[in-house]
């Protein structure tokens, strides 16, 4: 079973757009795949309401009393959606659940400054994997073309972490995210851009 965790102690970066977007593209690609919210807020889990049983099907944790909440038995990917401020002993022990942790981050020095102490922990234990792609950061409603696009890799060239992708600030995001969809459940024509965007993070979430 593959995990992915998104995570980013900051909040507004954009961590259940990722982690909707992504589970959406795993379920359309027929896995067996299980969104799992471990925010406060349950944005996520609001998302997998909204959703049409029509669409490709996403779990949600498996609720027994008496037991802790886990994946459903066959979950081939779980895509985990973190909280905000996630740090210490509660990251410590959702990184042991991760197989890849999937950073977003958006291009101001405000996101930069409050991610930073972050992305050590993550090199730190990216380091103790030996695992050069541990760790991927996603930029957040970043035309790569821009200035802020160039600060935001200067950023993270100390880090040694590589932006995996750039995607785009779109209505395709709010549109799907209002009606439990990703931009994968949308036609190819309406997403083709989007879709273009993700094909970096995707070739990398299909490493093996």
């Amino acid at each position: 079973m593959q995990t992915f965790l998104i995570a980013n102690p900051k909040g507004g970066v954009g961590k259940s757009t990722l982690a909707t977007n992504l589970v959406g593209y795993l379920a359309r690609a027929g896995n067996r795949v299980m969104l799992g919210d471990i925010d406060r807020q349950q944005s996520s889990r609001e998302w997998l309401k909204l959703r049409s049983a029509a669409l490709p099907p996403i779990a949600s944790w498996d609720m027994a009393d008496d037991r802790p909440a886990k994946p459903p038995k066959d979950t081939t990917h779980v895509v985990l959606d973190s909280p905000a401020g996630l740090h210490g002993k509660k990251l410590a022990q959702v990184l042991k659940q991760a197989n890849r942790v999937i950073v977003p981050l958006q291009a101001s020095i405000f996101d930069i400054l409050a991610t930073r102490d972050f992305l050590q922990q993550l090199t730190e234990e990216k380091s103790l994997r030996q695992h050069e792609t541990f760790v991927a950061i996603v930029a957040m409603r970043v035309d790569p073309r821009t200035r802020a696009a160039g600060e935001l890799e200067r950023f993270l060239v100390d880090t040694g972490l590589p932006v995996i992708a750039h995607l785009r600030d779109t209505q395709n995001y709010v549109q799907t995210a209002a009606h439990g969809m990703s931009i994968f459940d949308l036609s190819s024509a309406r997403s083709e851009k989007d879709r273009e965007q993700w094909q970096p993070l995707l070739a990398w979430v299909n490493q093996t």
